[in-house]
């Protein structure tokens, strides 16, 4: 089957899409989008996650043909060309970013939270990020990369206090 669905701005296609062929494959495999990671599989780890008609979603549990006529934002839709978007740099700085398997569904998820909620308190980040597994930080410069993320956007709070 073919799918047509848009994909961070941009409307795509992909042709001879088995039906039971996950979104992340297509993405990664077919579009030539890798920034998504294949992990579990089983949507437990967060690696894959997009955002789904502005929804973060498992793009491993998501049947691609799901997304016919949808939106897809991926990790490669936060910045503009070779510029990285606030989050992105916000993860860079703090140091958020190890191995890097976890970092683009947990960059999607993180902008996703700051769209929806410029002031977020740290249990409102905990939750956001709840769904994403990062096997080699104890998770507390990925925090502290959330909240410099808010700070920025939201323009109103002192960087150095941000916590």
């Amino acid at each position: 089957m073919r799918v047509t669905f848009t994909v961070n701005g941009r409307e795509v296609e992909a042709d001879d899409v088995w039906e039971g062929e996950s979104l992340l494959y297509v993405l990664r495999e077919r579009l030539g989008l890798p920034g998504s990671k294949n992990a579990c599989e089983q949507g437990e780890c967060g690696s894959c996650t997009v955002r789904l008609d502005r929804v973060p979603v498992c793009a491993c549990l998501v049947a691609a043909g799901q997304a016919q006529g949808r939106e897809v934002e991926t990790v490669e839709g936060l910045g503009e060309g070779d510029q990285l978007g606030d989050v992105q740099q916000a993860f860079l700085e703090a140091g958020a970013v190890q191995c890097g398997f976890c970092t683009p569904g947990l960059l999607v998820a993180a902008d996703e939270l700051l769209e929806r909620n410029v002031r977020p308190t740290d249990a409102d980040i905990r939750e956001a990020l709840s769904g994403n597994l990062c096997r080699c930080t104890g998770y507390e410069k990925i925090l502290d990369a959330v909240r410099l993320a808010a700070a920025r956007r939201d323009g109103t709070r002192d960087e150095t206090k941000v916590g």
